[in-house]
Formats: structure tokens, sequence, C-alpha cells
């Protein structure tokens, strides 16, 4: 906390003190008051304005302060000026005194508050921000709420001043005429809770909840609107129709068909979606080719005087083939349709809120669900077309050697294809426009990854761009009389004009992924898209009440495990959400992986992400140049690190650098998820010798960077004492 925070600390707790040391309280009481009536009521007549301004200043102050005495001050203006100019007084100095204190409350605690618990509060930040207006409403319109407690927990939030100040105003009025209005007949008032009997509370209870049902009655009026025109069937087919085969939408079918709810999946495509036929079974097969033949490779280094290995990349992608091909089962039409899902294989057109069209008939059901995954971005780089390129969907259908081999991308896709095709024998250069790979990783990782890059021959761009793509004869082809062609990226570096020529003989353009959002009638039936995704809410519904949406084509993560994680919420929520519970989706534990040599995981909040939110961490690093399985591995390159709260052991969030980094990073995951501290970590048995040792060993780490040094003076004390 700056000085200037801990300098008003210091004066608003001295004035709050003095306030009970000199027992200013008394003043404060109805008997004080009755007893003062008279006098107070005869300087009023003789001076109006001073004591409006008087008693205006009062209540400011205690209001700002949060003093106890806003209710009888409350009460006094009706007993002294009346219900009008009471009712004037006390709802503007009210008002000014509630904001003072929101003030007060954000500059000293805020910034503190949310840098320590901002990725927590992030759901109730976006509430804010969206309906905080009608939450403060609806607070203020209830007395039984103490305004003072509102006052400050509003001022941890992002609500903007002026929004506070009229709301405040327009919420707190009923309450000021009800207690202003008493004031009038303050003979009457034996006690403040006279004012206020149960059945006024109910009422102003019933006044609260009002805007709430106003809220209710507006979404219902809402979706009546989207649904107006379209004529909703008597009955129903079925339960819910999932358009598309991929991760969501499988794992939508299945919970639905778990459930005995009557599903449809339909897919124009293969059963698997990208995952199975071109994403991760495919890229994970030909990654662990490669690394193979990088250990053979490093032959001498695992004590094996002569290895050796040739690369034929028909045969590597038949056994990239040959794996996606026995997987493909547990993704079938045969398995599917045993589980209780009705597969339809054809190409799906939303015809409506209720109603699909596939293969020339229509199926009505009650939701939909869309899963319509993601397809790989193409820039709008000119000669692109004319050069030919590949992506991650079609790159599976090369059979002879690349050779030069140029990658656009820096993500995860670009960095774990370029590493495989190098150790392939692809000589490979990757062009990254940003200023370095895995660009949403803290910048160590980045570095750590291009530095093996570098070392296994692959030449690395960041910070440059393609700007046209041409062919050209080779200046040495022209010297000899040749015209053979060769294909050339022309690309600049940032802050500079100069081109930089690289001939290349195979293209692979990985620069981003963008939803399938269009063809199926998906905005014909008013369904929105944003940002080129499917625009849903916290519950993956869309503007559409009778449509989900999950994967891919939703975001904000593109993995499997993520869209596999979000079909759970769509399922459900389209199931059972209408009349019962809805579930938020939640991704504060969901962790990632890209399978490069080193690995990169990690789950939770990165440095680079704490930073950005102005969340205060302790960092705990462990280097795994010195842990003993990776030395055995000939792996020992890489380090663990884990984000806690400063001071405790509560981790918010894990990076791994390293062998197998996908999987340690689980440990972390299901720590986060369950609420365990690093202690717990620290005592739980892990076997020796395992990479997952690596763990045990980054919490030994905080245990000893947080060990509590005066019990630890006191216990060697102790023990030289033993020994004398």
């Amino acid at each position: 906390m700056k000085a200037s925070r801990w300098i008003l600390l210091a004066a608003v707790a001295a004035v709050v003190v003095l306030f009970f040391v000199l027992d200013l309280d008394r003043y404060f009481t109805l008997e004080f008051f009755r007893a003062q009536q008279a006098a107070i009521e005869e300087f009023r007549r003789e001076n109006m304005g001073l004591a409006a301004a008087v008693y205006f200043a009062v209540y400011v102050a205690v209001t700002a302060l949060s003093l106890p005495g806003a209710a009888l001050m409350t009460l006094v203006g009706g007993a002294i000026f009346g219900f009008l100019w009471g009712t004037v007084l006390v709802s503007f100095a009210s008002t000014i005194g509630a904001t003072l204190a929101f003030l007060l409350g954000r500059f000293l605690f805020q910034d503190a508050v949310q840098r320590r618990f901002g990725r927590y509060l992030k759901p109730i930040n976006e509430g804010i921000r969206r309906d905080g207006a009608l939450y403060l409403f609806m607070l203020r319109l209830v007395p039984v709420f103490p305004f003072f407690v509102v006052n400050l927990v509003m001022a941890l939030t992002p609500m903007r001043t002026v929004t506070f100040f009229v709301v405040s105003q327009v919420g707190m009025l009923a309450g000021t005429m009800v207690y202003v209005n008493a004031g009038t007949q303050i003979a009457q008032v034996e006690s403040l809770g006279d004012i206020v009997s149960p059945g006024l509370l109910g009422a102003f209870a019933l006044l609260g909840i009002f805007p709430l049902l106003a809220k209710w009655t507006a979404r219902w009026i809402q979706t009546r609107k989207v649904l107006r025109g379209w004529k909703k069937p008597s009955s129903f087919d079925r339960n819910l129709v999932v358009i598309g085969a991929g991760s969501a939408g499988l794992v939508t079918a299945y919970i639905a068909a778990a459930v005995k709810a009557k599903v449809s999946l339909i897919e124009k495509g293969e059963m698997g979606g990208d995952c199975l036929n071109t994403g991760c079974v495919p890229s994970k097969t030909l990654i662990r080719s490669a690394r193979l033949v990088s250990e053979i490779q490093r032959h001498e280094s695992f004590g094996i005087a002569e290895a050796s290995a040739r690369v034929e990349m028909a045969d590597v992608m038949d056994r990239v083939r040959r794996v996606v091909d026995t997987i493909a089962p547990h993704d079938s039409v045969e398995r599917y349709t045993g589980l209780g899902v009705d597969v339809i294989q054809g190409e799906a057109q939303i015809t409506g809120p209720w109603s699909v069209e596939v293969n020339g008939r229509t199926l009505t059901t009650r939701n939909i669900v869309v899963a319509t995954g993601a397809r790989p971005r193409i820039p709008p780089i000119p000669g692109l077309d004319e050069v030919g390129y590949h992506t991650s969907d079609t790159i599976w259908s090369l059979r002879d050697d690349p050779g030069r081999f140029l990658v656009l991308g820096g993500g995860p896709i670009g960095c774990e294809l370029s590493q495989a095709f190098a150790r392939l024998g692809a000589g490979v250069t990757q062009v990254e426009m940003g200023p370095r790979l895995l660009g949403r990783e803290d910048r160590e990782v980045s570095e750590f990854v291009e530095a093996r890059f570098e070392a296994e021959g692959i030449r690395v761009l960041t910070g440059h761009r393609v700007v046209r793509f041409e062919t050209a004869v080779p200046a040495s082809a022209e010297g000899a009389g040749g015209r053979e062609e060769e294909k050339v990226a022309v690309a600049v570096r940032d802050g500079s004009d100069q081109e930089i020529r690289l001939p290349f003989d195979t293209l692979l353009v990985a620069v981003g992924r963008e939803a399938r959002v269009e063809g199926f009638g998906l905005q014909e039936v008013g369904v929105e898209v944003r940002n080129g995704v499917i625009d849903t809410d916290d519950h993956l519904r869309t503007r559409v009440p009778t449509i989900f949406a999950c994967g891919d084509c939703v975001g904000p993560y593109q993995f499997t495990h993520a869209a596999s994680h979000q079909a759970w919420y769509a399922a459900v929520n389209a199931l059972f959400s209408n009349p019962f519970k809805r579930f938020r989706v939640d991704y504060r534990t969901l962790p990632m992986a890209t399978y490069t040599d080193p690995e990169v995981a990690r789950v939770g909040l990165n440095e680079r992400e704490a930073r950005e939110r102005e969340v205060e961490v302790e960092v705990t690093r462990y280097d795994l140049a010195g842990q003993d399985r990776a030395l055995a591995e000939e792996a020992a390159h890489g380090f663990v690190k884990v984000l806690t709260v400063p001071g405790k052991d509560k981790i918010l969030g894990a990076v791994i650098v390293g062998p197998h980094a996908g999987e340690l990073i689980t440990e972390f995951t299901l720590a986060m998820k369950h609420g365990i501290g690093l202690n717990k970590i620290l005592g739980t048995i892990h076997p020796y010798p395992t990479l997952m040792e690596a763990n045990k060993a980054t919490a030994g780490a905080w245990k000893k960077a947080n060990a509590p040094e005066g019990a630890l003076r006191w216990l060697e004390r102790y023990h030289r004492w033993r020994v004398r």
C-alpha cells in the first residue's frame, strides 16, 4: 500500500477512534435529541440556512466515515425541517456521504483486493460491469442491508462512480421518505426499531426483488421476441440434436445418451473431427516418430557407440494413418449407435429454433447444440495461392521429403510441427509476426523453446512478417543457364523496410484457427456471431434460448479437453436448465500443453497474466537440471514454476517446461481444483525415481523459502542446549 494510503487510513482510523473515545456517539441518540429539540427548532427558525448547512455537513461526514447515527439523522431531518425539505436534505446528503465513503474505500482498498483476489473476483467484476446498477438498486431499496457495507463492497468492484451516485440517489429515496416521514411524528417514536415494522420491511423486500423480477420479465420478453414468427412444434422427435461429431459434439451426445435423452448427432465429414483426423492424434504420432529420430542422433549420450536412422516420409505418414485408424473405432458411428445415439451422416441445416434439416428430412428437437469446430486461418498474403501451401488439415497427405520447409506461425501448432519436421530431416525456417514464439507464455518459456529450436538447426525469425510470395529463378540457376523457378517468401522485420527473401519447397500455414459459423443456418435463426465465434452466455446458451454451442466454434480455448469440458455444460444446460438449475462454465483450472521438446504445460495464472491482472504472487522455481530421473533420461532441461498467494501455499498457477510436462501438470491441476496447497503435495509420497518428484521438489523449495525463521532459531538453541 502506498504511503498516501497509509496516511489517509491512519487519519480516518484516528477520527473514528476519537469519535468513540470522546463519547460523541451520545449526541446521536433519540434521548439527546428530544432533550434538545426545542433549542434546535428555535435555532432553525432564526437561522434556517445555517441550520440546513450544518445539518447537511454533519450528515455527509457521518455517512462518509461510516459512523453510527445516519438513521437518527434522517429522523431528525424530518422533525426539524419537515417532510419536503427533510427529504431533499437527507436524500442528497446521504448520497454524497455514501459516494465519499465509496471513493474512500476504493482509494484505500480496491487495488490491494483486486491484485490479491482478482482472479477469483473476475466473475463478480464482469457481473458488476454488466448488471452492477441493477444489483446496487436492489440493495438500496431494502433497508435490511447496512448501507455502509454496501458502500464498501461496491468500492472494491469496477463500478463507475457516477453510476454509484445516481443509482444510490434513486434507490435510497423510498427508505429516506419513510424515515423522514416518521421524523415528522417523532413524539410517537419510542425507538428506531419502531420505524420499520416487519410488514414494512417485507414491502421493501418485495420492492427490492422487483428489479430482479423486471430483469427476468425483460429476458422473457426478449426470448419471446427472438422466437416470434417461429412456430413451436406441439411435440418433438428428440430431446437434443447435436451438430458436429468432433470432441465437443461427441461428448455432448455421449452425456445426453447416458442420461437417457433421445439425441441425434449429425456429422457431414469424418467422425472424431479435427482431433482424431488432422489434429491431436496425427500430430502427436508424428512427434513421437520425430523424437525417436532425435534420440538416435544423440545415441552417444546414451552410451551407444553406433546407431543410425533413415527417414522415409511416406513410411512415417503411413504410421500416422495406422494410429488414426486404430483409434477411430472409439469415435465411430457403430460405437455411438451402440451407446444409444442416433448418428446421422449428412449436412445439417438449422431451419428454426426447434428444427434441423438433414438429408432431406426435418428433425424437431427441444434444444440444439452446435459443435462445428474450427478450420485453419488463411492470411490474405499476395501470391499465397499461386505458390501452394499446406495447413494442419492437409499436411498429412505429404509423402515426399519436404525439403526446405517454411512454417508461418509461432503458436503451438506451428512450433510442434516445425520441430517434428526438422527432426525428420527437413530444413525448417519458422516465421512469427510477434516478438517471440508461444506469445501467450512467459518470456522465459519462449526463450527456452527458441533456444532449443535453434540448437536443433531450426531458423527462427520472430518479429518478421511475410508480405508476399513469388516464384523466381535462383541466381545459381541463372548463371548455369537453368530456368527452373523456386518459391520465395518475401518478409520484412518489424521497424525495417529491408526485405528478406526466404526460398522454400514446402509451405505450412499455421497462423491460428477460425470458428466454423457459416453455411448451416445459424445467423438466419437469430444466433449472433461476435469476434468470429458464436456468442454465448456463461451457460453456453446463444441469443436463441433453444440453441447452445460449445467447442472451438465458441472458444476462448481451442483445445480438445476444453471442448470436452464445455460439452458437459452445454449438454446439461440444454437438457435440464429449463426448468431446473443452470451451470456456469468454469475455466479456472483448465490446463494447457504444447508438445514441443521440451514440452510446455501450465494451469491457472502464469507470471505474464498475473502482471496484467495486477495479482500479487510468490514465484517458486525448481530447475530440472538436477532432477534424478531427468538426468537418467538424458532430458535434464527445463523447470517447474509455481505461483502462490504471497506467504501462503495456495496455488494460483503452475508452469512446467520439460519432459512429459503435459502429464506432470495434472498434479497441480488436481490440487487447484480441490484446494490442495503445496504443503499437502510436499507431504504426499512420490515414487522414486520419477519426473513427478519435480513437483514435490518445487513444493519443498517453497517450504524452504517460507520456513519460520523465528521458530528455527529457537529450535537451534534447544538442540544446542541438548548437547551440552
